[in-house]
């Protein structure tokens, strides 16, 4: 195999990635930010934060979360207002 065939194949991998995220997106754009729920992975996968981030997160009242089991769920709505929140303005 040369090197045009595995960056092709590497480029097939990463636009099929895109496709899957896309079709997420566009399911969960579907609904209001009140009924769109973000399950743990997505939340760390969105916010670049690790696992352990999340459960401070969590655990310090920073977001809001819904636990179901074992499994953790946060509404874009929530993500948003800790995001509104915390947001610092730039300086003029």
């Amino acid at each position: 195999m040369n090197e045009c065939s595995k960056c092709r194949e590497s480029l097939e991998s990463v636009q099929q990635n895109l496709d899957v995220v896309k079709r997420m997106l566009e399911k969960k754009q579907r609904n209001s930010p009140e009924e769109v729920f973000f399950d743990n992975q997505e939340f760390i996968q969105v916010m670049n934060i690790s696992k352990r981030t999340a459960l401070e997160w969590r655990t310090s009242g920073i977001i809001a979360f819904s636990q179901v089991g074992g499994k953790m769920y946060y509404r874009l709505a929530d993500i948003l207002q800790m995001l509104e929140k915390h947001h610092k303005p730039a300086k003029s």
